[in-house]
């Protein structure tokens, strides 16, 4: 029995052996990008009309049914070029009967040159009176004024004939044409438009609350509706009053590029730049969006190792392949651009060599 005690008291004494521990967490290797400050456009996007400087509305200065139409949407043309027509006949035998009218006026006057003439001859021989005479005056300039009213009103007509041939104002576009072959046209149809494609401007309203930010030189880029960038110019004019109807203010700016890129009566986009300020820029690829939320995993040291911080940011407007960043970041961060899907707050993380 005292035997037994012993042993039991010697193996309750032994040391129990330690629980085996498991590998530390290993890193995941990861490339950083090194938040700088960069000059960030302060800018508000809106829409902007493209419009020529010498833009023509073509209506007819006659009336009349139409009978050709020798151009198509889209046609170069050139100053005086025919365009339309329009019938002309019942204009034709206008002019036709005042040229008869001036033949016959020419006639009798011709006659009473003539017969001027003889009685002033009768006259200077004492032959006939005084009185004689001067009703062969009268009547010669009678029949001067009326052969001369003739005359101007038979070149009037025909000068409005020409109007019946409808011809381009100067060299341009040739815009829509809403009228066809046969319509009844007046002076109130609009035929079509031609505008020159050179010496465009760009058309902005303004917000009437942003009206203390716009002034003479102000940026603007001009941008197609992937965002790629058209020109860039600036304003050079300012409406001095308010548009009633879209509560803004217009605003022009010139546009140089070539008819292959802007077009009279395009809508592109128009970013209209405030100021510029330094803020923190980081690409793209490094923000991880979730709902409302924007965040970002910096590379921090803890406890003597390299770990991905998860820290909210705020975007402000993009740069290129960028993102601005209005607030979470300060330069000289180290923003972990790669593998961003597989990280988690606090992980442990290997940065590679660029």
């Amino acid at each position: 029995m005292g035997c037994l005690a012993i042993t039991l008291l010697a193996g309750g004494c032994k040391k129990q052996p330690a629980a085996a521990t498991g590998p530390a967490m290993q890193g995941l290797p990861v490339q950083t990008f090194t938040v700088a400050m960069e000059p960030v456009a302060q800018s508000n996007e809106y829409v902007a009309t493209i419009k020529s400087r010498r833009s023509a509305t073509i209506q007819p200065q006659v009336s009349g049914p139409l009978t050709g139409i020798r151009v198509r949407s889209g046609d170069q043309v050139k100053t005086g070029q025919a365009l339309m027509e329009i019938d002309p006949r019942q204009q034709q035998a206008q002019v036709a009967s005042l040229r008869a009218t001036e033949r016959q006026k020419k006639a009798l006057f011709d006659y009473v040159t003539i017969e001027r003439e003889r009685q002033r001859k009768l006259f200077d021989a004492g032959v006939t009176s005084r009185d004689t005479y001067d009703q062969a005056q009268q009547a010669f300039e009678n029949a001067k004024a009326d052969y001369e009213a003739a005359v101007e009103s038979r070149k009037t007509q025909e000068q409005l004939l020409d109007y019946y041939t409808v011809r381009a104002p100067f060299d341009g576009i040739v815009g829509d044409i809403p009228v066809h072959v046969g319509d009844y046209v007046t002076t109130a149809t609009m035929l079509t438009t031609v505008d020159e494609n050179k010496d465009l401007e760009a058309y902005v309203y303004i917000p009437t609350e942003r009206a203390a930010a716009v002034h003479m030189g102000l940026g603007i880029d001009l941008t197609d509706n992937s965002d790629k960038l058209l020109e860039k110019t600036a304003v050079d004019f300012v409406s001095p009053e308010v548009d009633s109807t879209l509560q803004g203010i217009l605003v022009k700016a010139p546009v140089r590029s070539g008819a292959e890129i802007l077009r009279n009566a395009q809508i592109v986009k128009a970013r209209v730049i405030w100021s510029t300020k330094p803020m923190a820029v980081v690409p793209v690829l490094a923000v991880i969006r979730q709902g409302e939320e924007s965040f970002v995993f910096v590379m921090q040291k803890q406890n003597g190792m390299m770990v991905a911080h998860r820290t909210p940011v705020t975007l402000g407007a993009t740069v290129g392949n960028n993102y601005s960043i209005v607030s979470g970041l300060s330069a000289g961060d180290h923003v972990i651009v790669t593998g961003t899907q597989f990280l988690v707050d606090g992980m442990p993380v290997i940065p590679l060599g660029k």
